[in-house]
C-alpha cells in the first residue's frame, strides 16, 4: 500500500491529510489495504481472512472509506441484506510519498502513529518469516548526495508500484505470500 497523503477530500479544502494519516495509523487497516489491493472484498470476507468480527471489520472499513483511502466498487444481495465490496486502488493513489511533514514543521502525532503501525505490522509479519534465500533486509542510516537520494526513492517507488500491480487475490494458486515494508525518509541533520 502506498502511504501518500492524498484522499479524504473535504468540500472546500480538498484532500484531508490528517484524516488519511489517522485512517492508516492502525495495523489492521494496513492489513486490509493489502488485501483490498488485489481484489474487492466485503466486510464479511475481510473479517474471515483477518480473524475479526464482522462489526470490527466494518468499523475499520468505515475509517478507510471516510478518509478516501478505499472505494466502494459494488454491492450484492446476501441473505436478504446488501454487502458492499471495497477496493484499494493503488494506481489511483498517485502520491507515493510517505506521510509528509511540511518543511520546518514538527511531525504530528498522526505521522508518528503511521510509522508505529508500520513497526507493529512488521513485527507481526516477521513471526511468519519463512527461512530461505528469497529474503532480503537492509537497515541503515546513510549520508548520501541529493541526486542519489532522489534516484533511490524513484527506484523504490517503482518497485512498490510494481508489487501493487502484481498483487493477486488471497490464496490464489501459483502465488507466494510475501511481505514488503519500506520506509525511506530524510532525517534531521
Amino acid at each position: 500500500m502506498s502511504l501518500g497523503v492524498g484522499g479524504g477530500a473535504t468540500p472546500d479544502t480538498g484532500p484531508d491529510p490528517t484524516a488519511r494519516l489517522r485512517a492508516l495509523a492502525h495495523p489492521v487497516r494496513m492489513r486490509m489495504l493489502s488485501l483490498l489491493t488485489a481484489s474487492a472484498l466485503t466486510a464479511a470476507e475481510l473479517a474471515r481472512e483477518l480473524d475479526l468480527t464482522h462489526a470490527n471489520a466494518s468499523y475499520h472499513l468505515r475509517h478507510l472509506l471516510a478518509a478516501g483511502v478505499i472505494e466502494v466498487v459494488g454491492e450484492e444481495r446476501i441473505r436478504g441484506g446488501v454487502a458492499k465490496r471495497y477496493r484499494y486502488d493503488a494506481d489511483a493513489d498517485h502520491d507515493r510519498q510517505p506521510p509528509t511533514v511540511p518543511e520546518g514543521a514538527e511531525p504530528t502525532p498522526e505521522h508518528r502513529l503511521v510509522y508505529a503501525a508500520l513497526a507493529a505490522e512488521l513485527r507481526r509479519r516477521s513471526a511468519e518469516l519463512r527461512r530461505g534465500p528469497d529474503n532480503f533486509l537492509t537497515d541503515a542510516e546513510f549520508w548520501v548526495d541529493p541526486e542519489t537520494w532522489q534516484e533511490i526513492r524513484g527506484l523504490i517507488a517503482e518497485a512498490s508500484a510494481r508489487l501493487h500491480r502484481a498483487a493477486k487475490p488471497v490464496r490464489t494458486p501459483g502465488t507466494v505470500r510475501v511481505s514488503a515494508t519500506v520506509a525511506l525518509f530524510r532525517m534531521e541533520d
